[in-house]
């Protein structure tokens, strides 16, 4: 038995935190890059049960900032200990590297065991296998098993004879990580998109709460409002919304088609864009209560820039208060 075998060097407190913040930023990019993809699985196949909201308010920015953060770090690590275990072959006998490459192939080859039982589980119980759901097999199934035979070779000293094909492995992860980021520019747009998205969403929820407060003003007082001024109340405390975005207020005007009016803003998307963007257009509060104003009151589609949706109060269904 060779020196470097039957001596173990000893572990330096250097070796300790040099191996740890490697391993950890390295589950942590790994579950990083998992559950981005997922976010992008659910926004490509959305599950028509779950309300559709803006994706970067949920998950998607933190890891999108842990990936590009922590696999950097993970990568400068393994490169500084494997510049010393070339200028030290026995640093590569340490035994919390040994430990760190077995506990890896642990949690690979568990991850992938129990993706299969889920798969399995899933399809004995008759359940619909849903593209989103293979993907997401197929995504947790096939990095658990690169992870599982990279380290396996990692721990056989592959990497260590075959410099240049880890580096070029390196070289093919980095870019990955870089991709599954910037992909979600063109897959779910840009979080200036998705901000503009927002305004939009919100000038909707405005104008319907207008509405609203229009149809009362006139089962209240039997005329419409001559303006949004109007509409101002001290007890309640309405007061009219602007635009969120300019501060400016929203358009009004009476139409001359009885109890017919128009309400405007200004949008910085298509009606189908903000759709796109993943923001849900609101829908009233207690629509069923409250019903229709028309038969096109619950259109809420609109085009990009000055945007005007006309209402027609039906007094049948908006009888005016009793006194």
């Amino acid at each position: 038995m060779d020196q470097i075998t039957s001596i173990r060097p000893k572990i330096t407190p250097k070796d300790f935190f040099i191996w740890l913040g490697a391993m950890v930023a390295l589950y942590w990019s790994v579950v990083a890059f998992i559950f981005l993809v997922f976010g992008y699985i659910d926004y490509v196949f959305p599950n028509p049960l779950v309300y559709q909201v803006d994706p970067y308010s949920g998950s998607i920015p933190y890891e999108m900032a842990s990936i590009l953060v922590l696999f950097p770090i993970y990568a400068a690590l393994i490169y500084f200990i494997r510049r010393e275990i070339a200028r030290d072959p026995a640093r590569g006998e340490v035994w919390i590297r040994r430990w760190a490459l077995i506990l890896t192939l642990f949690i690979a080859g568990f991850t992938m065991a129990i993706d299969v039982v889920i798969l399995l589980t899933t399809f004995f119980r008759g359940e619909e296998l849903t593209t989103a759901f293979l993907l997401k097999f197929a995504l947790v199934f096939l990095v658990a098993a690169v992870g599982f035979m990279h380290f396996a070779a990692d721990l056989k000293g592959y990497w260590d004879n075959n410099r240049k094909k880890a580096w070029a492995v390196s070289i093919a992860v980095g870019v990955l990580a870089l991709a599954s980021v910037f992909a979600g520019f063109f897959i779910i747009g840009t979080p200036q998109h998705a901000r503009l998205a927002r305004f939009d969403s919100q000038k909707v929820s405005d104008l319907q709460n207008i509405q609203w407060q229009v149809v009362n003003y006139w089962q209240q007082k039997q005329k419409l409002p001559q303006s949004l001024v109007d509409l101002r109340d001290p007890i309640s405390g309405f007061v009219s919304p602007v635009d969120p975005q300019s501060g400016a207020a929203y358009g009004y005007r009476i139409l001359t088609k009885p109890l017919s009016f128009e309400l405007c803003a200004d949008f910085n998307l298509q009606g189908n864009d903000v759709n796109k963007g993943g923001i849900a257009i609101p829908r009233p509060v207690s629509e069923p209560m409250l019903g229709s104003i028309d038969e096109t009151s619950g259109s809420w589609e609109h085009a990009e820039g000055q945007t005007c949706f006309e209402r027609t109060i039906d007094p049948e269904r908006y009888p005016p208060v009793k006194r």
